[in-house]
């Protein structure tokens, strides 16, 4: 955390505004850059430090959200060997309270700075910043709605966390297999609402940034990142826990098995990823393609390095390396992957809002060192949790299963 504040504000406050008409004018067709319409953009720093704070915040909160996704469904299924790991899903979700917080206070300070839609007129007919295509999005994106939405999803993913966290460890004091039975019904609503409401989070929080553009699968490819992204934390924080001299029973099968995950959930990131882009492509309309012009050789190609990057980083890397069984059995391959799918997707999220935020000002030392910030954040609420229980739920009617486990 310290060396991310220090890296960010080194750049803070360094840079100097420059006109973002032409970007504006130029993009316009994805709905980015307000000054298309003369309205004036906050100095580049602020500007890159809402956009950060906001790619940052978006990524940690999916991450903390999948864990108790992970908990969920394997409740559902029945699943006996992930009871190993079971406490560290649970302990994820303990930034999403404190993420959603951040993600209300920089939406209100950020103002059109991150949504294009937020420009003042927007919406009104015969202002000189009236938009049809925007406005015709007004029943959907209106700041009322779009509030109430994000604190009803953050609601929902706190409520259930809760829940499910505080019948495992009624589980561990009492026994018995009760909590186990409410445990798969609350988990089975959960995943209900949460389906809806991650897709939904996904095209407010991300897809409304390039406010034009539209796909009906960017719901599944948001999910895809903040999944895999979030068995990779689940990995490496167990293969930590293990060599720090915890967890004695967790063994190469579970490391196996969550390896796997990873490994199959990488692949359909990249399935979604083609799917959306081939689809694009080839229909070639301008108000599709727009999005992806902007990302591969738009703003003099400033992110089409890294648009093949994403790719390399995300698939080619985790695929070729944990191809083979023993690969996703030793655990220093399974600690270079994880961390790179991290990486890997905390790039993918900022390929998804930066061309539509910042066009062609952004940067990389502000981001990172607020990625810093956000990781130790995270770190700090997660292992705190981890050590307010035990590490492995004593009573939980599969225990032996998993200690036991093998594949």
């Amino acid at each position: 955390m310290a060396i991310g504040l220090i890296m960010a504000a080194m750049n803070i406050g360094g840079h100097h505004e420059v006109a973002g008409a032409a970007h504006g004018a130029a993009e316009h067709g994805a709905g980015a850059g307000a000054s298309a319409h003369g309205s004036e953009h906050a100095p580049i720093w602020l500007r890159r430090l809402f956009a950060s704070l906001w790619q940052s915040n978006v990524f940690f909160l999916g991450i903390s959200a999948v864990g108790t996704v992970f908990v969920a469904i394997h409740t559902v299924a029945y699943a006996g060997w992930s009871i190993m790991v079971r406490r560290i899903a649970e302990a994820f979700s303990a930034w999403i309270l404190p993420g959603g917080i951040i993600m209300l206070i920089v939406f209100f300070a950020s103002g059109h700075n991150l949504f294009h839609w937020r420009t003042e007129g927007i919406m009104e007919p015969g202002h000189p910043n009236y938009d049809a295509i925007i406005a015709g999005k007004a029943g959907f994106l209106n700041l009322g709605f779009y509030v109430a939405r994000m604190v009803v999803f953050i609601a929902i993913w706190w409520f259930f966390s809760k829940r499910l966290r505080d019948l495992s460890l009624q589980e561990d004091q009492i026994g018995g297999t009760g909590f186990w039975d409410k445990s798969i019904n609350v988990s089975a609503l959960f995943l209900v609402l949460y389906a809806v409401s991650s897709s939904m989070s996904a095209w407010d929080w991300v897809m409304s940034i390039d406010t034009h553009w539209f796909s009906t699968m960017f719901g599944w490819y948001v999910f895809a990142s903040w999944w895999v992204s979030g068995i990779a934390g689940i990995l490496l924080t167990a293969i930590y826990l293990k060599q720090a001299g915890y967890l004695r029973f967790l063994n190469a099968n579970h490391l196996h098995d969550l390896g796997k995950l990873m490994f199959g959930f990488s692949i359909f990131w990249t399935y979604v990823w083609f799917s959306q882009f081939m689809l694009i492509w080839y229909a070639n309309l301008p108000e599709e393609a727009v999005y992806f012009n902007q990302r591969l050789g738009g703003f003099d190609g400033k992110y089409t390095w890294l648009f093949f990057f994403n790719l390399i980083i995300n698939f080619a890397f985790p695929f070729l390396v944990l191809m083979t069984r023993d690969a996703k059995r030793q655990i220093i391959m399974l600690k270079i992957v994880a961390t790179a799918v991290l990486i890997g997707h905390w790039l993918d999220f900022y390929m998804m809002i930066m061309p539509g935020t910042l066009q062609g000002d952004s940067g990389f030392i502000i981001e990172i060192g607020t990625g810093l910030v956000f990781l130790g954040g995270f770190l700090l609420l997660m292992t705190k949790r981890l050590s307010q229980a035990s590490l492995v739920p004593v009573n939980h009617p599969f225990v032996e299963e998993s200690v036991h486990h093998t594949t």
